[in-house]
C-alpha cells in the first residue's frame, strides 16, 4: 500500500516541545513523523516509544554510517522500537547497507542518503575527493543502494529524475 501521509519533521529540541505540538492534532488523526538526531539524542528511545504509543508512524532519521556489524546491531535495537522507516549513509558501502537491512528485518522501510542535500559539487570534489558530478555521485549511490536491497534513497529535488 502506498503511503499518502506527509512526513512531519519533529524538529524540536525537547520532549516537552513534541508533546505540545502533537497535542494540537485530534487523537484519532494518525501522523507520520520524522525524529531526527537532535531530538533523539536529547530524548532517547523514549521519544520513539511515546510517539508510537500515540499510534503515529515514525521515520527515525539517524543516518547511520559505521562498520557493518555495528550498524547491524544498532538496527536490531531500532527494530525493537517499532520504527516504520530509518536510514543509513550509502557511503558506508553495500556490505554495511546489507547488514543494516539484516539487522532491521523485513518490516520497516530502510533508505540510504546519497549525498547530503547541503553538499555542493565543489565541497564533494574538495572534501570527499569524489571527482564526478554531483548527479553522477547520487546515481552511483542509488544503484549501490538498490544492489544492497534497500527500499529507496534520499537525494535533493535536483537529482530525483
Amino acid at each position: 500500500m502506498r503511503e499518502n501521509r506527509p512526513v512531519i519533521a519533529l524538529d524540536f529540541p525537547t520532549f516537552e516541545d513534541v508533546k505540545v505540538f502533537l497535542a494540537k492534532f485530534p487523537v484519532d488523526e494518525k501522523l507520520y513523523v520524522k525524529i531526527g538526531m537532535e531530538l533523539y539524542y536529547a530524548a532517547g528511545p523514549e521519544i520513539v516509544r511515546y510517539v508510537k504509543d500515540l499510534g503515529h508512524s515514525v521515520f527515525l532519521d539517524l543516518k547511520l554510517h559505521d562498520i557493518p556489524n555495528t550498524v547491524k546491531s544498532a538496527m536490531r535495537v531500532l527494530s525493537n522500537l517499532g520504527v516504520d522507516m530509518t536510514n543509513v549513509h550509502a557511503a558506508g558501502g553495500v556490505e554495511m547497507m546489507k547488514a543494516a537491512r539484516e539487522g532491521l528485518g523485513d518490516g520497516p522501510i530502510l533508505i540510504a542518503v546519497t549525498q547530503l542535500t547541503s553538499t555542493s559539487e565543489e565541497q564533494m570534489h574538495d572534501f570527499q575527493n569524489i571527482q564526478t558530478t554531483l548527479q553522477e555521485s547520487v546515481v552511483h549511490y542509488a544503484k549501490k543502494t538498490a544492489e544492497a536491497g534497500l527500499d529507496g534513497v534520499v537525494c535533493s529535488a535536483h537529482e530525483v529524475a
